[in-house]
């Protein structure tokens, strides 16, 4: 099953006194890159989601953002520098008697001095953090990766339909390529009978001339190539494996070939369709810059 590289995928869970917010969002991209953004305390959960959602992508630009807020404690607590304090108290004192100013100091001026309070972090256990994060991702990452498969089937069925189109047109093609030697010949016999008489029509050099001309507009290698692209593109749609680089060669090489059928055409009708070829092509191309 073919899969698009955009997606997104979101779930929220509380758990062990925290909530936990996962979202999961990819857009296309050459290779495969994936950023993970967590809270400065739960950096360490950054390898373990990185291993997780890896499992499960191999192309595209991903972005995993994590929130983790404690809803039954605090997350932060506070600390006392009591030395410090000690250190103010004593300054001040010493300052006081120097001057024989009235020693005044209390608890809510000594809280003033901000540096001696410290926020910490509440200690937290990790493997029950990694446990749960992991739970909240695993089903935003169902989604995320659901959400892409219903993309894929959606531009699978968009190519399968451009494929049948060109497939329609180098049917026509193959048609109409002998009429054109045919009617190349007509012309051919035409233009020597007005200007030579019945009599002296060489109609040997006439085939010659014609058969050289049918070499030279002959397109049955490329459209039998173009129709074993299109059945290649056909079978890796239907492959379980990841096809985009593949698929983006398919088309490189269907480009090609109807590139050299417009060079040989001598056929407005064949040059017109062959244009047409190339416009769905160029479509299908769109379509698989976005497969993963």
């Amino acid at each position: 099953m073919i899969r698009s590289m955009t997606g997104f995928g979101r779930d929220r869970m509380v758990l062990n006194g925290r909530e936990i917010l996962v979202e999961i969002k990819s857009v296309n991209h050459r290779y495969n890159e994936l950023y993970v953004r967590l809270p400065r305390a739960y950096l360490y959960l950054e390898e373990p989601l990185k291993k997780l959602v890896q499992e499960n992508i191999s192309r595209g630009k991903t972005e995993v953002n994590v929130t983790i807020t404690n809803v039954s404690a605090p997350d932060v607590g506070i600390e006392v520098n009591a030395e410090l304090a000690k250190g103010y108290v004593n300054a001040l004192r010493k300052v006081n008697n120097e001057l024989g100013l009235m020693d005044d100091l209390s608890l809510s001026r000594i809280t003033r001095f901000q540096d001696i309070f410290n926020v910490v972090s509440v200690s937290d256990n990790e493997e029950e953090i990694l446990s749960d994060v992991k739970t909240v991702a695993g089903s935003a990452l169902e989604k995320f990766v659901s959400m892409r498969e219903c993309e894929g089937v959606k531009m699978k069925e968009d190519i399968l339909g451009r494929l049948d189109s060109i497939e329609k047109m180098v049917g026509f093609i193959e048609e109409k390529s002998p009429e054109t030697v045919t009617l190349y010949r007509e012309k051919l016999f035409a233009k020597l009978s007005e200007i030579l008489s019945a009599q002296n029509i060489d109609e040997q050099r006439i085939l010659t001339e014609a058969a050289l001309f049918a070499e030279k507009i002959a397109v049955d290698e490329e459209t039998v190539r173009l129709r074993s692209h299109i059945e290649q593109f056909r079978t890796l749609l239907d492959t379980e494996s990841i096809v985009g680089r593949k698929l983006d060669f398919l088309v490189q090489e269907m480009n090609r070939e109807a590139n050299t059928t417009g060079s040989k055409a001598q056929n407005l009708e064949i040059t017109r369709t062959v244009i047409d070829i190339k416009s769905e092509i160029e479509k299908i191309r769109e379509q698989i810059q976005n497969i993963e």
